[in-house]
Formats: structure tokens, C-alpha cells, sequence
């Protein structure tokens, strides 16, 4: 099963929310910010599950075309109308592998919290949580579409065994960084997010979301991302230098990755230090 590489097959469409925008075209608005039911899964893309082993934990993966979806071309990213969330990258598989390490070290429970997943695509990590105990998990993507064509199906599966007892709230929500928090409950303990960071302007927001979002005391943000995403410019080196210049957050680094099948990947633990007031 073949991963994403370090590049984005970017497809431009004109305009750009995330990218630059185009001199002949109008900055495209975000969609509104809204919750997306569960009831509201697509009845007519068909989500094609592949499995996925994680060290020995098995989750599944659905499938599905861009083209289908969204009526674009087979791309990783198309700026301002689609944020990659059909495929699945390499940092979600980080994170579920470095927060099961946390969990086995005694670093990390989910039993009984409330967990936020942004940027979810798949949400392999959200599903986790699910299967640890999460009292409630929230997945965020930028389309609707992505949510009603693969996320909520993909949960459905990996959740719906009869062997396993899974009592937690999930909930769906679609919508930019900049606009997601009207719609979004605050106080979560747990955020998580993977291959989040890559545009840089949209970094800002990302990271005013998380400081809207996550409880205090005592909420962490886990993040994996690569250290540098060529042709889009974003990475967790100029992100981090972002959370140090704010100085509200404490960052440490629970996991380095390199495999050699992309550059160098990335998982780490933010937290709010104790004597912030922002």
C-alpha cells in the first residue's frame, strides 16, 4: 500500500484560500463552518476499505476518487477548495503509532476525555481515542464532503464491530480553522491533528483554533507533521517557531520518523504552560 510521498500534487483552481491567489481571479471564501450529522452519510460514493497494521493494531482505511467526491482532478491539494482530506498521509499513521507508545508508557489516557480531531480526513486517530475510552470525540475537516464521504463511513466501520463497546459522543464538523470555532465545543483535553501545518498562512489560525479549543489546565495538542513540506512551505521547524514567539505554549517531542520514504516526519506535545493567561 503505497503512502504519500514529501511532495503535494497541487492542482490550482483559479483561486486560493490557503495558497496564493490568482491575479485573475477573486480570494475564494472558506465554506461556512457547520456540523455534519452522522445520518448525513453519502448514499452514493461507495467507501472501498483497505486494512491498515499499526504495529500490530488493526484499523481500516476507506477509499475513495477526488474526481467523485469533489469533481476534481486526482490532487493532493487544491488550494481553497480541497485540503487533502481523501488521502490517507503518512502523519496520521505517526500519530496513532506515537499516542498508542504514549498510552503503553503511562503518558496518556483517553478514558473519559473529550478529544477534538482538526484536519481528520480518515480520522484513524479519532477512531483510536474511540477505542480507548474517549468520552467524546469530535472530527473537524475543511469539506463537508470529506466528512459525509469518508469519515463518517470510515468510523461506521471501525466502530461498528459488536465484539467491542463503544460509548462515546462523535460528532462530525466541517469548516475553516479561521471560522470552525463558532460551531465547535471548547474544553477539549486532547486535540489531535496530523499534516496540518504544511500552508503557512493558514498556520495562524490553526493555531488560534487550538488555543480557543483546548482545555486549561491541563489540555495537550499531539501534532505530527514533517519538518519541512517542499512547495507549500510550511513545516514543524517554522510552526514551533511560531508557538516559542507567542509564548503561551510548551512544545516537547515525543517522535521522529525517518524512514526514508519522505523527508523527516515529526510527532509532538503541546501543552499550555501553567503561568499563561492568553
Amino acid at each position: 500500500m503505497a503512502f504519500a510521498n514529501s511532495e503535494f500534487k497541487l492542482f490550482s483552481a483559479g483561486s486560493g484560500f490557503f495558497g496564493n491567489p490568482s491575479s485573475e481571479a477573486p480570494l475564494r471564501p472558506p465554506p461556512p463552518p457547520v456540523e455534519v450529522l452522522a445520518s448525513e452519510v453519502s448514499s452514493t460514493v461507495k467507501c472501498l476499505l483497505e486494512p491498515v497494521n499499526l504495529d500490530g493494531l488493526t484499523l481500516l482505511k476507506g477509499r475513495v476518487s477526488t474526481e467523485e467526491v469533489l469533481g476534481v482532478p486526482d490532487s493532493d491539494l487544491v488550494a481553497g477548495v480541497y485540503e487533502g482530506g481523501l488521502k490517507l498521509w503518512e502523519g496520521s499513521l505517526d500519530l496513532v503509532k506515537a499516542i498508542r507508545s504514549e498510552i503503553h508508557k503511562g503518558e496518556l489516557s483517553f478514558r473519559g476525555k473529550k478529544v477534538l480531531e482538526l484536519g481528520c480526513g480518515h480520522g484513524l486517530p479519532g477512531i483510536f481515542a474511540c477505542l480507548e475510552g474517549a468520552a467524546a470525540v469530535h472530527f473537524q475537516d475543511f469539506n463537508a464532503e470529506v466528512l459525509r464521504c469518508l469519515t463518517i463511513p470510515n468510523a461506521n466501520a471501525n466502530l461498528s464491530d459488536t465484539t467491542l463497546i463503544v460509548e462515546t459522543e462523535v460528532k462530525y464538523f466541517a469548516g475553516d480553522w479561521s471560522q470552525v470555532h463558532q460551531c465547535l465545543p471548547h474544553d477539549y483535553d486532547i486535540i489531535l491533528m496530523a499534516e496540518t501545518i504544511y500552508a503557512i498562512s493558514a498556520q495562524q489560525s490553526l493555531y488560534e483554533l487550538i488555543k480557543k479549543c483546548v482545555k486549561r489546565p491541563g489540555g495537550v495538542t499531539y501534532m505530527a507533521a514533517k519538518k519541512h513540506y517542499f512547495g507549500v512551505g510550511g513545516g514543524t521547524r517554522q510552526f514551533l517557531s511560531m508557538v516559542k514567539k507567542d509564548g503561551v505554549m510548551d512544545a516537547t517531542l515525543v517522535a521522529e520518523v525517518a524512514d526514508g520514504s519522505s523527508n523527516v516526519r515529526e510527532v509532538w506535545k503541546l501543552s499550555m504552560k501553567s503561568d499563561s493567561k492568553s
